[in-house]
């Protein structure tokens, strides 16, 4: 029996930018990364609940993102040798079996193989992901790579809200609510599947003509990945102590809530997403250095005030830093696949991979700290962190075009 599929013609492989496709893909990652925004959501449960400690917190961020992280060069490497269509639909089933662990996992243990599992879900979600955007964008990388990124941020700031609605008010097993997202994720990347089944047949009927970005020697691309890498360890470690404390530091610095920490927290994770439709774009008109440079090293004053403002400064301080410091990661993700573009699923991998790596490294390592000082302290650290971004002078300059 023939699927339904998506008819394709020829001239969507170079010259037609595919929106419905991008847009499809974009809402599948809200999807996945709302699933992975449960995570550190729940940790106020769980550490109250068990008696979690902030450095076994920071294990559980380990976990979960090294899985990831480890993974996901492998399964670019892979799939960019034997593409595999369907990769993602399995993807979304680790995801899914990882939320029917959570909700009722009552250790630190079964914790720690629950996100694993959603960690498996993300690591193979991710590298196909990138290269699918990047097929479908008729020649705007940056533009598909923040409609991409775009979707994950919005999945990353509904966590927490949906967190502090359905599971704060109730109890850990109403975690259970979010297989409808996973079920509903399974639906959409299984007609993506399809196109992007049809899409790899027709190019290999049809070899189009192979676009270089550079003429840069591979010791010069070697070194402006090298780059890169310093740049994803300063973004991604910093985020850490965003992501993973946020809620923590504004409960012990302002006395709140869990409920009020979290909508702070959506204020942050909103402004993320503004920066990660505006990155893209930008890069693509004006320059992908000229972004990563801003995007790096100019949210350094804003991070060096932010723990001595008051509450409502926070905010505002954490929506800046959050537009600033988000619009670096697509331009990054496409100048990474301009200097590597024969290895889509591979660099793709590797960078998102790293970027999960550094923010595991990081949680763990900033929740050590955390227990010795206090979570205001971690703060006052992390500020210098974005500083790195003056390395950006070092990046070559690539095609526009």
């Amino acid at each position: 029996m023939k699927a339904v599929t998506t008819t394709i013609d020829s001239t969507d492989l170079v010259q037609k930018t595919v929106f419905s496709i991008l847009f499809s893909i974009s809402f599948a990652h809200l999807l996945n990364d709302l699933i992975q925004a449960i995570i550190p959501s729940v940790y106020p449960i769980l550490k109250e609940s068990y008696h979690l400690t902030f450095s076994e917190i920071g294990i559980i961020t380990f976990a979960f993102q090294m899985t990831a992280s480890i993974l996901q060069p492998f399964v670019g490497y892979y799939t960019d040798k034997y593409p595999r269509p369907f990769s993602q639909v399995y993807g979304m089933m680790f995801s899914f079996a990882g939320i029917v662990s959570l909700s009722y996992a009552d250790n630190l243990y079964w914790i720690i193989a629950s996100v694993m599992l959603i960690g498996t879900g993300s690591a193979i979600f991710h590298p196909e992901s990138a290269r699918i955007s990047n097929l479908a964008s008729g020649g705007k990388r940056g533009l598909a790579q923040s409609i991409f990124q775009v979707g994950g941020n919005l999945g990353t700031a509904l966590g927490p809200l949906l967190v502090a609605l359905i599971v704060v008010p109730n109890s850990q097993k109403y975690i259970l609510w979010f297989v409808l997202f996973a079920t509903v994720g399974l639906a959409i990347i299984s007609k993506i599947a399809f196109w992007y089944r049809d899409h790899l047949v027709l190019r290999n009927n049809k070899k189009g003509e192979f676009i270089n970005f550079h003429n840069l020697s591979k010791s010069k691309v070697k070194f402006a990945i090298a780059v890169l890498l310093i740049l994803i360890f300063s973004k991604f470690f910093y985020s850490a102590s965003l992501s993973t404390y946020y809620t923590f530091y504004v409960m012990e610095k302002f006395h709140l809530s869990i409920q009020q920490a979290q909508y702070h927290m959506f204020i942050y994770l909103i402004a993320y997403a503004t920066g990660t439709i505006l990155g893209g774009p930008l890069g693509d008109k004006f320059g992908r250095k000229y972004i990563i440079w801003f995007s790096v090293f100019g949210a350094t004053p804003f991070a060096l005030l932010l723990p001595y403002a008051n509450l409502f400064y926070t905010d505002v301080l954490m929506i800046i830093i959050g537009i600033i410091i988000s619009s670096a990661f697509p331009a990054i993700i496409v100048y990474a696949q301009e200097l590597v573009p024969k290895k889509l699923g591979m660099v793709s991998g590797l960078f998102y991979g790293f970027a999960f790596g550094m923010g595991a490294l990081g949680s763990a390592l900033l929740g050590i700290l955390a227990d010795k000082t206090s979570v205001g302290f971690v703060y006052q650290i992390c500020s210098y962190l974005p500083i790195i971004g003056v390395i950006c002078y070092f990046l070559p300059d690539l095609k526009k075009k």
